[in-house]
C-alpha cells in the first residue's frame, strides 16, 4: 500500500513537471479532451445512425462532427464581417484634418488654463504642436514588416494549434473510452472500484459544468441580443455574440463584452451632440448590467452550485490561482481542471 502512493505521488509529480515544461501540449491535450467531451453525445448518435441498413463509420461519424462544428463557426462569423465591413470603409473615409480640428479645441482649453495658473511657459499652440508631431512620428515609426511577421506567427501558432486539437480530439473519439480502460487497467485492484467511481463522478461532473457553460454562453448571448436590439444599437447580435464568448473569462469576460459594444457603438454611429453620444453609452452599460446582474445571480450559481458542486469562494481562490498560473487561459480552465 505503501508502495502504491509513492508512486502515485510520483507519478502526479512527473505528471505536473511534463505539464509544466510542455505547456503548449498540456493545453492541446486539455481543449481535446474538452472537445472530445463535447462531440461525443453527437458522435456516438450519428454512428448508430443507419444508413442502407448499414451502421455509419465511426470516423464517418467523427468528421460529420467535425462539420457541424465548423458549420456553427461559419455560421457565426457571418455576424462579424458587416462590422468588419463597416469599420473598413470608416478607416478608409477618415479625414486626419477634421480629426485634428476636434482634438485641437480640447487641447488649446488645457492649454489656457495652464498658462492662466502659469503652468506652461511655451508659445500658444505648443501642446497641439507637439501633439500632432508625436503621431506623425508615430506612424511614420511603424515597423509594417515585424507587424506582418507578427501576424504570419500567429497565424501559422494557430493553424498548428487546431491541427493538433483536431488530430488529438479525431482518435479520442475514435477509441470511444480505451484510454480510460487503459488507466483504469493500471489501478490496483484494491483501489479499483474507488477509482471508477472517482473518474466517473469527475466526468459527469465536468459534462454538467460544459454543458451550464454552454446554457450560460446562450442566455448571455439571448439576453444581450434582445436589449441591444429593444435599445436599438447597431450589430446588436455581433456585440452579443462577443460578449457571450467574452464571458468565458471570468471576472473580466462582462467588462470587455461593455467595452467592445461601447466602441463598437461609437464607431458606427454618428452624433450631433455629446448628449447623443452619452445617451448610447448609457445604454449599452444598462443593458450589460441587467444581464451581469442576471448572470451573477441566477446563472453562475446554478452551474457552479449543482453542476461542479463547490461554494462561490472555493470557485473565486481558484479562478486566480488559475490566473496566476496561466494568465487568462489558466482563469478559463481553472474550473474544469479543478
Amino acid at each position: 500500500m505503501q508502495r502504491f502512493f509513492v508512486y502515485l505521488i510520483l507519478f502526479t509529480l512527473a505528471f505536473l513537471l511534463f505539464g509544466w515544461y510542455f505547456s503548449n501540449i498540456t493545453l492541446y491535450l486539455v481543449i481535446s479532451l474538452i472537445l472530445a467531451a463535447l462531440l461525443r453525445p453527437l458522435t456516438n448518435q450519428l454512428n448508430d445512425f443507419h444508413l442502407l441498413g448499414q451502421h455509419i463509420p465511426r470516423w464517418a461519424a467523427i468528421l460529420l462532427s467535425y462539420s457541424a462544428i465548423v458549420l456553427l463557426l461559419v455560421l457565426l462569423s457571418f455576424l462579424f464581417f458587416p462590422l468588419i465591413n463597416n469599420q473598413i470603409i470608416i478607416l478608409s473615409e477618415l479625414d486626419l484634418n477634421g480629426i485634428y480640428e476636434q482634438i485641437q479645441i480640447p487641447v488649446t482649453r488645457i492649454e489656457g488654463f495652464l498658462f492662466r495658473h502659469e503652468l506652461l511657459e511655451s508659445e500658444p499652440g505648443y501642446l497641439f504642436g507637439r501633439f500632432k508631431f508625436t503621431m506623425i512620428e508615430m506612424i511614420k515609426g511603424f515597423d509594417f514588416t515585424s507587424f506582418i511577421g507578427g501576424v504570419i506567427n500567429i497565424t501559422s501558432s494557430l493553424f498548428i494549434g487546431t491541427m493538433a486539437i483536431g488530430f488529438i480530439s479525431f482518435f479520442l473519439l475514435l477509441e470511444n473510452g480505451l484510454l480510460r480502460r487503459n488507466l483504469l487497467n493500471l489501478i490496483p485492484n484494491p483501489y479499483f472500484e474507488l477509482s471508477v467511481a472517482t473518474f466517473t463522478k469527475v466526468e459527469k461532473l465536468l459534462s454538467n459544468y460544459l454543458s451550464g457553460l454552454l446554457l450560460q454562453m446562450l442566455a448571455i448571448f439571448s439576453l444581450a441580443s434582445f436589449g441591444l436590439t429593444l435599445m436599438g444599437v447597431e450589430y446588436a447580435l455581433t456585440i452579443a455574440l462577443f460578449a457571450a464568448v467574452a464571458n468565458l473569462i471570468p471576472y473580466a469576460g462582462p467588462l470587455l463584452g461593455a467595452t467592445f459594444g461601447i466602441i463598437v457603438g461609437i464607431s458606427s454611429g454618428t452624433f450631433d451632440t455629446n448628449a447623443e453620444l452619452n445617451y448610447l453609452i448609457f445604454k449599452i452599460l444598462s443593458v450589460f448590467g441587467i444581464v451581469q446582474i442576471t448572470d451573477n445571480i441566477f446563472l453562475q450559481p446554478m452551474i457552479f452550485s449543482k453542476s461542479v458542486k463547490a461554494h462561490p469562494l472555493e470557485i473565486f481562490v481558484v479562478i486566480f490561482a488559475g490566473a496566476k498560473i496561466a494568465g487568462v487561459v489558466g482563469m478559463i480552465f481553472a474550473i474544469p481542471v479543478y
